[in-house]
């Protein structure tokens, strides 16, 4: 019978196999074309359907004003349970938004929960060969982690149809995706009448610059995705996250998963954008903050980093691509496009 020290000596020549196993190897970047006056956007609900008639109205509205047309997909309204209809139906809206020549943008109407099951349903060669503009944030972050992984089409976490179509999401919107610009997104820095500025600051979590692809979206549905074949190549990556109602004790168990899975540890920089109601519950007696959570878990990375940008579930948001070089200066708190995220 061999022994315990043999049977352990044999089992360390084992390769280590960590949950990165998955991640997809490094494919060739494809453009989306810009979106041009007269353009049609399409609408779908590829999680929660479309309670409301009135937010469908406004979306097509606020794009018409844009200067878009827009098709709805069957099956926005469709019911099953809390997801617009069934997974095959959904995907199937997706899949006629790709192969409609005339349709040059694909928007979620809104997020909910829904999305990471349509991704094994996803006929990726279609997308491959229909490259085109596909916007979200939220749970549409599966799909726009998934899509950029398995085909190497730029997507794009960014307003969705129900959002606010303010001057601010607007113009970030216009210059990525109309107007082509590699833009650098820097947080507004108007103090008011307040003798420092209150609103938006960036906190920076280790200072320099860091240049790498950018790749992220909503901490929750990134790490849910971990162990999965729908993940990006992470090796010299820019992380940014965001998430919503998540205590303190949840981020930490989420980044602990993506420092477990090896992901923090191959970024070259990382960026936090906005975690709105994510305050610890009942007083916060005995939490953590999350400035300590992001204290102990991305100041040890040694990498630039830095906390605030406007990504998130806010108001006043940028549109940040999937898959473009970029650097941060996480001292300015800047995120610069190296190149056109659109062709």
């Amino acid at each position: 019978m061999p022994s315990r020290r043999s049977f352990l000596q044999a089992a360390s020549v084992v390769p280590f196999l960590s949950l990165t196993t998955h991640q997809q190897p490094p494919v060739a970047l494809v453009k989306p074309e810009r979106l041009r006056p007269g353009d049609t956007v399409g609408l779908f609900c590829p999680a929660a359907p479309a309670y409301d008639p009135q937010t469908v109205a406004i979306a097509q509205e606020s794009l018409l004003a844009l200067g878009f047309k827009t098709k709805i997909g069957p099956h926005v309204y469709d019911r099953y349970g809390y997801l617009a209809g069934r997974d095959a139906d959904r995907a199937a809206d997706l899949h006629a938004f790709f192969d409609d020549k005339s349709v040059k943008a694909v928007m979620a109407i809104h997020g909910g929960w829904g999305c990471a099951r349509l991704l094994p349903l996803l006929d990726y060669d279609l997308i491959r060969r229909n490259p085109k503009i596909l916007i979200g944030y939220s749970d549409i972050t599966a799909l726009l982690l998934a899509i950029y992984a398995k085909t190497g089409l730029v997507t794009m976490h960014g307003p969705v149809g129900s959002a606010t179509f303010n001057a601010y999401t607007v113009d970030w919107l216009r210059r990525v995706l109309i107007e082509g610009e590699a833009v650098t997104m820097q947080n507004p820095t108007e103090k008011g009448d307040n003798l420092a500025q209150v609103q938006d600051r960036i906190t920076t979590l280790k200072p320099g610059l860091a240049r790498g692809r950018l790749v992220g979206g909503n901490l929750t549905v990134l790490s849910h995705l971990i162990g999965s074949p729908y993940l990006p190549n992470w090796q010299n990556a820019i992380l940014f996250i965001e998430d919503t109602h998540e205590e303190p004790y949840r981020v930490d168990r989420m980044l602990t998963q993506l420092k477990l899975a090896g992901i923090l540890n191959q970024l070259a920089g990382f960026v936090f954008g906005k975690c709105t109601d994510c305050e610890p519950k009942g007083g916060g007696y005995g939490s953590l903050t999350l400035d300590d959570i992001l204290t102990e878990h991305i100041i040890p990375l040694n990498k630039p980093a830095f906390t605030g940008a406007m990504i998130g579930h806010i108001r006043d948001k940028f549109t940040v691509p999937l898959g473009i070089d970029a650097e941060i200066d996480a001292t300015a708190g800047t995120i610069r496009l190296l190149e056109p995220a659109v062709a």
